[in-house]
């Protein structure tokens, strides 16, 4: 099966030295430190975008202050310290969409990383389902979070393997084709426009270097582990790509490489979509995916799981704030596991264990 980043073949181990930079912070939000709702009011020089949003997509938001970050972030892989055994638990991150602070405590609270924040679960095997970045403070910190977890979970015997989520897809086409025309389905629209109407920072796009573009880029869209399929997305869209995860995988890699912004623009509209397991004939949705790609249970990232449940806000734009989350929802039948607590709505941000004891 084809891997993406950080998830190749075993092979044999050598000391290696990782070096992970990150750049100062620009100490400013921009003009763009909330992301547009539906009915919300639209920057005047993003009028001529008025269509930005794919046909059923729900952004979110929330507003918090810059933090700041080191310079420099160095991991020493060493082979002997590699034990040997059978794989240790498995855990899933939902959405984080650049809370980095949030995402560390979840992380030290389940017993993966350190005081100091460094990896120290052993042989666990952690997954994030995508969407790093965008709305919160600090969506480069957190790639180099994670890409820094993946070299020391290696070394110790486990890994840290991430998702390709809709907003990897927005950051990538903002950062390659800016205001390049795009037939979005509803007229013209932009990646640059999408971008900054759902939630993009000034300060992620200053610090964005090519490593991480290339860390995104590789990235799978899905992955069957235990049991589990793992998507970001609530939707059947998959389908569209391939009849096995490997040939989904390709195929969004080779759409990437393409670098054509019809095709990127065309992938991040049918990433966007949600709710296809939540109402009615939801369970035969999941059952689709699951007959195709393998897996007993999906867990999915993407819907905020206050809007899954009308706890708050809804597909027409309403929101609160405030959602109680106490931790995944299961639904459709039991299929279905939802794994966005709504961090950008002040709500969770949720890290667990699979499977789910119930």
């Amino acid at each position: 099966m084809t891997q993406g980043a950080g998830q190749g073949p075993e092979a044999e181990r050598t000391a290696t030295l990782r070096d992970f930079r990150v750049p100062a912070y620009v100490h400013e939000t921009g003009p763009y430190d909330h992301s547009a709702h539906p009915g919300d009011v639209v920057p005047a020089h993003e009028e001529a975008y008025p269509e930005v949003y794919p046909e059923g997509y729900t952004p979110t938001k929330r507003d918090l202050p810059v933090i700041n970050r080191g310079d420099t972030l160095q991991v020493i892989v060493d082979p002997a310290s590699v034990p040997v055994g059978g794989p240790g638990p498995l855990f899933v991150v939902g959405d984080v969409h650049g809370y980095l602070d949030e995402l560390v405590a979840a992380l030290q609270e389940k017993g993966l990383i350190d005081a100091a924040g460094n990896w120290c679960a052993g042989t666990a095997r952690l997954w994030f389902l995508g969407d790093f970045t965008d709305r919160g403070p600090d969506g480069i910190g957190v790639i180099d979070l994670v890409m820094r977890l993946s070299a020391e979970a290696a070394a110790a015997g486990g890994y840290c393997k991430a998702l390709m989520g809709n907003h990897e897809l927005l950051l990538l086409g903002a950062k390659r084709f800016g205001d390049t025309p795009v037939n979005s389905g509803a007229g013209t629209a932009t990646f640059q426009a999408a971008w900054l109407l759902n939630g993009g920072q000034k300060t992620d796009m200053d610090r964005l270097q090519d490593h991480h573009l290339q860390w995104m880029a590789r990235l799978d869209a899905m992955e069957a582990v235990d049991g589990h399929l793992l998507v970001h997305s609530d939707t059947t869209a998959y389908l569209d790509y391939g009849d096995s995860i490997e040939a989904v995988n390709d195929r969004v890699r080779e759409t990437l490489t393409r670098n054509d912004a019809d095709e990127v623009w065309d992938l991040f509209r049918k990433f966007t979509k949600r709710f296809s397991f939540r109402d009615e004939g939801g369970a035969d949705h999941v059952r689709s995916l699951l007959d195709t790609y393998g897996g007993t249970r999906i867990v999915h990232g993407h819907s905020p799981i206050p809007y899954l449940v009308g706890d708050v806000g809804s597909e027409d734009g309403e929101d609160g704030s405030g959602p109680l989350v106490e931790g995944p929802h299961v639904y459709a039948s039991g299929l279905a596991i939802a794994m966005d607590g709504g961090v950008t709505m002040a709500g969770k941000l949720l890290v667990q264990q699979l499977p789910l004891d119930i």
